[in-house]
């Protein structure tokens, strides 16, 4: 029998500006079933989505998957408007804790904001992931968007999302972190 596995994040996993088949999650999906893993990805990313949206949706998303694994990929929408890396880290931390009660494993996918918002803020922002991931003792994928996010010809021209070229690069980086964490016990 299939085990659930739930993308939460915004439109870098909602495949933004791209057919959803041709996004990470999808892509990853389809490595699970090209090695004939009894697995099932439900892309439940809203674009625009924030930590306090996944925090709102946690409980339904839980209810309605019973998820193995919770891909928690928020964050970015939060930095972006400029909101608090505190709060942000406070919602991020009751997702993960909603979901380690219900028995749920939870990959934590890590963001990063353009530098423009300046040094003190973006490093205040990129730590709460390398933070929680110590604190509540759950892996974390570095920026994943680092190998994409500065090459001009795999990101759209807004210059925030990355494109069809680039969806493979990031579904392997994902895959990479992934795959240990299918082997651990649940919470």
């Amino acid at each position: 029998m299939a085990k659930s596995i739930v993308v939460l994040g915004d439109s870098i996993s909602a495949a933004h500006g791209l057919e959803l088949k041709k996004g990470w999650v999808s892509l990853l999906q389809q490595k699970f079933n090209q090695q004939k893993k009894p697995y099932i990805i439900f892309n439940e990313s809203i674009s625009g989505d924030t930590s306090a949206g996944g925090l709102a949706r946690i409980d339904s998303v839980i209810a309605q998957y019973k998820p193995e694994l919770i891909l928690l990929e928020l964050g970015a929408n939060d930095g972006l408007r400029g909101l608090s890396p505190k709060q942000m880290k406070l919602n991020l931390a009751e997702i993960i804790n909603r979901s380690h009660k219900a028995g749920i494993k939870v990959l934590l996918l890590s963001m990063r904001i353009p530098p423009n918002y300046g040094k003190r803020y973006v490093d205040m922002f990129y730590q709460v992931y390398p933070q929680l991931s110590k604190e509540l003792n759950i892996p974390f994928v570095p920026f994943i968007l680092g190998e994409v996010a500065l090459v001009k010809d795999m990101m759209q021209k807004d210059g925030l999302h990355p494109n069809a070229k680039a969806q493979p690069i990031i579904a392997d980086k994902v895959w990479l972190y992934l795959e240990p964490v299918l082997e651990q016990k649940r919470p």
